[in-house]
C-alpha cells in the first residue's frame, strides 16, 4: 500500500458575522480573529523530496481569505443565504482552495476554521 503524506498550513484572519436565529449574544454582529488550518494530501514527492511547497499553499489561502479579511462575512456572496459560521466558512474555503491546489497528486483533504484555539469547526468531503 502506498504512503500518504498529509501537511499542513496555518493562516489568520480577522473577520465580522452574526448568526441569524441564534438564541444569545451570537445573533448580534461580533469580530473574531478567525484561525485557518489547511491540510493537503499528497500522494508523492518531488525529485527534492516535498510534495507542494508551503508557499503555493499559503499563497493560495491567502488569495481566498484576502475576501474575507476585516470584512463582515454576512455581506459577502457566499453567505447572503447562510449563516457564516465556522462549518460554512470552513466548506467554503475547502473548494476555493482545492480549486487553487488540487491536482493529480496534491488535494485538500480538509480544512479546520477556528473562532477561538479551543472551539472549531473541520469540513472535507469524501
Amino acid at each position: 500500500m502506498p504512503g500518504v503524506f498529509e501537511i499542513c498550513v496555518e493562516a489568520q484572519f480577522s473577520a465580522a458575522h452574526s448568526l441569524a436565529g441564534y438564541q444569545g449574544n451570537c445573533a448580534h454582529v461580533h469580530g473574531h480573529n478567525w484561525i485557518v488550518e489547511v491540510f493537503v494530501k499528497c500522494l508523492e514527492l518531488n525529485s527534492i523530496g516535498i510534495s507542494i511547497d508551503f508557499r503555493d499553499i499559503r499563497n493560495a489561502i491567502k488569495d481566498v481569505i484576502n475576501e474575507l479579511d476585516h470584512s463582515c462575512l454576512n455581506e459577502h456572496l457566499e453567505f447572503k443565504d447562510t449563516n457564516p459560521s465556522s462549518e460554512n466558512i470552513a466548506r467554503f474555503l475547502y473548494r476555493e482552495l482545492g480549486e487553487k491546489i488540487n491536482s493529480a497528486s496534491v488535494k485538500v483533504s480538509k480544512v479546520k476554521v477556528s473562532e477561538t484555539r479551543s472551539a472549531g469547526a473541520y469540513y472535507w468531503e469524501e
